[in-house]
């Protein structure tokens, strides 16, 4: 190669086969990664629109049944604070049908309930969390070995070389490193996309948590003011 030639195109044609690989590796993993980070982008908007949408409803007056009943018929397009606010008034009219009538009883059974399609919901919200992780800290690794591999391969070549200058050594040297690049470039945006995400993600889980406490406070409200409701008959409204 031409000392004086030495655009990332040529570096990458003329590095060993070995060095190849790994940057088309960093390259193949980089594409996954933007591709998640974009995926995830939008979820997030949705779930943030759907929950803003749902909690916007529940505060309107709505009836508890009624709402309930637009939750169980829209549930496909449902975002996740409505499903678990299904969820809970699901195992509360299940327990009510049964004829318990203990307050303590329904507003734990309805609370579980809850709780457990908050979990199922957040692992839903937390997928691809992990492999951006494992890009953002493996990437300049795999990146590294790469140069190590290269310089060791550039040196092998130069063994046999009488005399060795700057000249003869940098492109060498160069396409080594252009490994190490590849690897800061796949793990840099999932780093940051990562952080970005975790906290987002939080805030969705803070926010849906508290709406299981309220939503626990209006069944206890309900549960007070009506301690004999027949069975069959769920709360009306909040």
């Amino acid at each position: 190669m031409n000392s004086q030639d030495m655009s990332i195109i040529t570096l990458v044609l003329h590095a060993s086969w070995v060095v190849q690989l790994v940057m088309l590796l960093l390259l193949g993993v980089s594409v996954a990664s933007w591709a998640a980070i974009f995926r995830k982008l939008f979820a997030l908007k949705r779930v943030k629109t759907l929950n803003d949408d749902f909690e916007r409803e529940f505060w309107s007056g709505t009836s508890l049944n009624d709402l309930y009943a637009a939750a169980a018929q829209n549930a496909k397009q449902a975002g996740p604070m409505e499903r678990i606010f299904a969820s809970g008034m699901r195992e509360y009219q299940k327990l009510r049908e049964r004829r318990i009538v203990d307050p303590g009883t329904l507003l734990d059974g309805a609370r579980r309930a809850m709780r457990a399609s908050f979990q199922r919901e957040m692992d839903v919200v937390e997928s691809s969390l992990s492999f951006l992780a494992s890009v953002g800290s493996v990437s300049p690794y795999v990146g590294l070995f790469g140069t190590v591999w290269g310089i060791m391969h550039a040196f092998t070549g130069f063994a046999g070389m009488e005399q060795v200058t700057l000249a003869t050594v940098a492109p060498g040297i160069a396409e080594a490193l252009v490994a190490t690049a590849i690897g800061l470039f796949a793990a840099i945006p999932a780093v940051i996309a990562y952080n970005r995400f975790a906290r987002d993600i939080d805030r969705v889980a803070t926010h849906q948590e508290t709406f299981i406490e309220e939503f626990s406070n209006i069944l206890q409200r309900n549960l007070g003011a009506q301690p004999a409701a027949p069975a069959g008959h769920s709360a009306s409204g909040h």
